[in-house]
This record gives C-alpha cells, structure tokens and sequence, in this order.
C-alpha cells in the first residue's frame, strides 16, 4: 500500500510539472504571436506614414494655397481650414488627453469649411466659449457629433438649412447642446446610427466611465444632442482645482 501511494504521489507529480512545462510553453509561445503582430502593425503603420508623410502633404497643401489665392480667395480659404485641421489629427488625434482650448478651435476650422461651402444658406447659431482654461478631453470626442448634423442635416435641405450649437463651462463640467433640422423624407437613414457615433459612445464609455452624461433625441423634423461630461484639468498648469462636478439633466 505505502509503494502503490509513493507511486501515485510520484505520477500526480510527474504529471502536475508535464503540465507547468506545457502551459508555460503555451504562455511563451502566445506571448511570441502578439509581440508579431504588434511589431507586424507597428510596421504597417511605419509603412503608411513614410507613403504619405505629414512634410509632403502639408507642403503640397501650402502650394495648392499658394496658387489659388489670386485666383479663388474662397478655395484658398479653405484650403488654409483643412491644413489646420489635418495638422491637429495628425499631430494630437493620437494622444490620451488634449487641451480643450486646442479641440474648440479645431471644432471652429471645421465649421468654417462649412460655412464658406454653404454660404448664405446656412443659418447658424454658434456658441463656444473663447478661454477653456487648463481643462483636458480626449481629442476629436466632440467633432463626430458637429459632423453628423452636417451631414444628415444641413446637407439634405436644399433652401433653408439650420443648425444651433452651443458650448459651455462650468468648472470641470462640459456641456455640448446640439440641434439640427432634418427632412421628414430622410428620417429612417438619420435613425440609424453612423460609425462616427457609435464609436464616440465606445469611446465615452471607456475613457469618461460615470463621468458623462449623453441624450439623443431623434424627432421628425429636428435632431438634438446633448452632450455633458466632467473633465480634468492639465495639472502641470493648474495644482489647485479639486471642485467636484455633478452630471445630471434638467
């Protein structure tokens, strides 16, 4: 009986360390595959970057700018828009946080481009705070809203298209109300919900978890988003904000 039991013990403990060597093996082998793939994207990205690199597109911009400003001071306008508002995706889309102050005034590049292409057209009511202080977002969460009112809104009126945005701070706290006029005939397509929105409700979701309020209202003829989140602020410029800020809707 004592051999048998030695036996066992010696098969369970030849086995529980077959199986620690398998596992680890497993783990390593894993661990190989992901550190691939991760370089394999790494070099993908590398690729598309040395393929069109920001110098020769901002170059080409600045020419193109060059060129038409005797010949069409509107499309050089715009030109000079979408040069600011490349060079922010490019160079703070990839960031954590960005200064508010900088994501306001890419939102305000952006809806120039649309003014000058809607012209007289567009009737726009447009509120933003001009100082943000040392608040902190992370970058382009609020354009994908602006961009859908333009695009399932503004662009489907033929006459009279109209949009009203407002901005406002009061501490930490954010609060984006949207509204846009829609066509009745094009109801069922705005219902359903674009790839920007569904991945800025992704996005609030991870970075802003309890921190954000969102509120969508999809009526016949308007289109209204309300938008409130609790920011941070960039502590290496202001130590001495620790308010609290309570999100809720009226």
């Amino acid at each position: 009986m004592g051999l048998l039991t030695i036996f066992l013990g010696g098969v369970a403990t030849t086995s529980f360390v077959a199986g620690f060597r398998y596992i680890k093996q497993w783990y390593l082998k894993e661990q190989k595959n992901i550190q691939l793939q991760k370089e394999n994207a790494e070099s993908q990205l590398q690729l598309l970057t040395a393929q069109v690199h920001p110098h020769f597109l901002f170059n080409t911009l600045n020419n193109i700018y060059s060129q038409t400003q005797t010949e069409s001071p509107k499309g050089s306008k715009m030109i000079m828009e979408l040069s600011d508002m490349l060079r922010y995706i490019l160079t703070e889309g990839s960031k954590a946080l960005v200064p508010l102050q900088k994501e306001l005034v890419m939102i305000q590049d952006y809806i120039n481009l649309e003014k000058i292409r809607y012209g007289n057209k567009l009737d726009l009511h447009l509120s933003i705070p001009p100082n943000s202080g040392h608040l902190q977002i992370a970058p382009l969460m609020l354009l994908p809203f602006i961009e859908n009112c333009f695009k399932h809104g503004a662009s489907k009126f033929l006459n009279a298209p109209w949009i009203n945005l407002k901005i406002e701070i009061n501490g930490k706290a954010l609060h984006m109300k949207l509204i846009n006029g829609k066509t009745s005939e094009h109801l069922a397509s705005q219902q359903r919900p674009g790839t920007g929105i569904g991945n800025v409700k992704k996005r609030l979701e991870l970075q802003y978890p309890g921190k954000y309020a969102l509120q969508i209202n999809d009526d016949q003829e308007v289109f209204i988003v309300n938008l409130k989140m609790e920011l941070t602020t960039d502590t290496s410029m202001s130590a001495n904000s620790n308010s609290e800020t309570h999100l809720s809707y009226a």
